[in-house]
This record gives structure tokens, sequence and C-alpha cells, in this order.
């Protein structure tokens, strides 16, 4: 859909907060958007958040998402927390490690009311294939359960991004909405590197290769038939001696052009009701799929939400900016200001997703 007119997006600064509890400023701010009349009785609502790596720190607290699902609930509805696998090794390969990470990180479906559902499975087989958007992908590979809900709200934890200048809610639904394969389409195409000298022999990788791309050798060693590869990443989480990784030789124009590409795909194939939060808390100078948390680049600034993915983006990426260059004596705050200077990766990214219809980087800051 193209955009003529600005979009909403709706602002709770946390300088006006005044004694208002964060409960009841939540509240506000979720009633102002108008989602609760989209929603009915009995419908299974996505809460699509990020549960933190292990050892990072700054992540959307579980606390802060409680008064969102006590909404839904008190609606009728039946919400559920949810992320899909990482394509790197981790605690978040696979849907039981990353469960069990997401308990030792405070979401408790008994205190925030809502279970924790990895939404493209136990090996991110659980997938949908759906048309892509662009000249990148002719089919984009996304969670199953996440295209399964009645309704969506996306909780994002906007941070400075190496890779895309910014971590935010695109981001959020190209990568965070994609299998374990839509990953690897998106961050390297199809084929994974292969380093030969490191393998053993084991097989292991042979046995998850669907497609048969993998075979050893005569002489044991793995050996990769790149035209039959299907960039499913199987072999990648398998192989225990790192002899198989990422290929990261890809442009970056053409990795945010693949970011882009699938967060459209998603927003096509996702025809029900569906909002954005970015938690601009805790802004991060690299995004939280890092075992670490580094200072933040400024102040908290507060909570912002709105149907459309790329105002949004630009609402956040504009007072973040603001923000940090009243910190800019500061390294993390250099370091950020640097990538998202006007003209590079950040603007890039933003300019993509409005080109290919996501929505507008125009937009009116309500507060509330």
């Amino acid at each position: 859909m193209r955009h003529k007119q600005p979009s909403k997006v709706f602002f709770w600064p946390l300088d006006a907060s005044g004694r208002a509890s964060y409960s009841r400023r939540m509240r506000r701010l979720f009633k102002a958007t108008g989602f609760g009349a989209q929603i009915h009785a009995g419908d299974l609502v996505a809460v699509k958040t990020h549960f933190g790596e292990q050892g990072g720190t700054a992540f959307v607290q579980p606390h802060w998402l409680i008064p969102l699902v006590d909404i839904l609930r008190k609606a009728g509805a039946h919400p559920f927390l949810t992320d899909t696998n990482t394509l790197y090794s981790g605690q978040r390969q696979d849907a039981a490690s990353h469960s069990m990470l997401a308990a030792m990180h405070g979401f408790d479906p008994l205190r925030i009311g809502a279970p924790v559902f990895i939404a493209d499975g136990l090996k991110s087989h659980n997938q949908i294939s759906v048309p892509g958007i662009g000249p990148h992908f002719e089919h984009c590979y996304l969670a199953g359960d996440l295209l399964d809900a009645d309704a969506m709200l996306t909780i994002t934890h906007f941070t400075g991004h190496e890779l895309t200048g910014f971590g935010g809610t695109i981001k959020n639904l190209a990568m965070g909405c994609a299998s374990r394969q839509g990953k690897m389409h998106q961050h390297c195409g199809l084929g994974p590197k292969v380093h030969a000298s490191k393998c053993v022999g084991c097989g292991r990788c042979v046995e998850v290769c669907a497609p048969g791309a993998l075979a050893l050798d005569e002489s044991g060693t793995i050996t990769l038939d790149q035209a039959a590869c299907t960039g499913c990443a199987n072999c990648i989480t398998a192989c225990n001696y790192e002899c198989l990784h990422l290929n990261w030789d890809m442009d970056l124009h053409t990795f945010q052009e693949k970011m882009a590409e699938y967060a459209g795909a998603f927003l096509t194939a996702f025809t029900w009701p569906l909002l954005h939060f970015s938690f601009l808390l805790q802004v991060t100078p690299k995004c939280d799929c890092k075992h670490y948390s580094e200072a933040p680049i400024c102040a908290d600034i507060g909570i912002l939400a709105s149907y459309d993915p790329v105002a949004l983006d630009q609402a956040a990426l504009d007072l973040v900016q603001a923000a940090a260059s009243r910190n800019a004596d500061r390294e993390p705050a250099r370091h950020v200001l640097d990538t998202l200077h006007p003209g590079t990766k950040g603007r890039a990214l933003l300019d993509l997703g409005q080109r290919l219809g996501l929505g507008t980087r125009e937009y009116d800051l309500e507060k509330i």
C-alpha cells in the first residue's frame, strides 16, 4: 500500500509522565491507537518480542509487557509471547533452548499472563512460503505460527546496528518473523561457506541436508553442491566443528534491500490487525542479539506506537539522534551518530521501505 499522507505515530515521552504509573500510561498509549476495537473474543494475538541473548540485559523486560497482555486478556483475546529461532548457534537456535532462555529471563506465563511459543517450531521447520514483493525473492519463508495468529503486536527495542544503522521495527518484521531459511536468504543468499580443513568427516551436516547438496568425498571431507543448496541453514547449526559458516560476501545495500523485501512480504501476507511498538529505553549501540549490553547512548526517551513501521522507525531514529547528539562526547554516542548519519545506513533502509510501500517516512507525532 502506498502512503500519501503522513502516518500517525503515538508517543509516550517519559519526561511528561508526571506521577502516572507505567501501567496507566501504557493503557493510555494502547487506547489511543484504537487497536483494542479490532480485537475479538477468542482471538489468538501474537506479541512478537525478543527474549534477549544470554549475557545481555537491555532487551525489552518482561514486566514491561504485562499491561499490554492484561488489556488483550480483558478483551477476551488469548495473547502469546513469541519469537523465532536464530540462524547462528547459541541459546536461541532451537525452540527447546530458546524457550528455556525466555523463562530464565523472566518471561513466565504465570507472571505475565501469556505463554511463550517459538513461532517457527522446534528446528525452524514450521515455515510458510509466501510470494516475494521485490526482485531478490520469488518466495519468502516466514514463521508459520505468526501467520496463523488472528492479530499481532510487534515489540521492538530500538538500538544501533552495525549493518543497518539501527535495529527497529523493519528489522523485527524482516529477520524476526522469518524462519531460519528466511534469515539465511537475507543474510547471505544460498549456501554456506565451507572450511574443509576443519571437517572431521562426522557427516552430521549431510544427515540434515534435505536437498542432498552436501556430501563427503573419498577422503571423508565435506563438499557442497552450490546449485543444489536451498539455503535452509540446517547444516550450519548441525556442525560442531566450525566447518560451515555464513557467507557474508554481500554488499550492504543488497542486504538492506533483502531485509526490506522480507518485511514487505510479511506485511502483505499478514492481513489481520497489526500494531507496532518501539521502546526507546536503554538504547544501546548494538542489537540485542549480542551476548552483552553496552552503555546506552542516551537517556531513556519513551515508547512509540504506530501501524506504519517506516514512520515508526523514522520517528524513533529522529528522537534517538536528537537525544544522542546531546551526549556526543561519549564514545557509544559518537559511534551510533556516525552509523545513523543522514544519507548512510539507517536512512537508506527507510528509503527502501518507503519505495516498496511498507509505509512512509512522513509522520505526525501525537504525544500521549
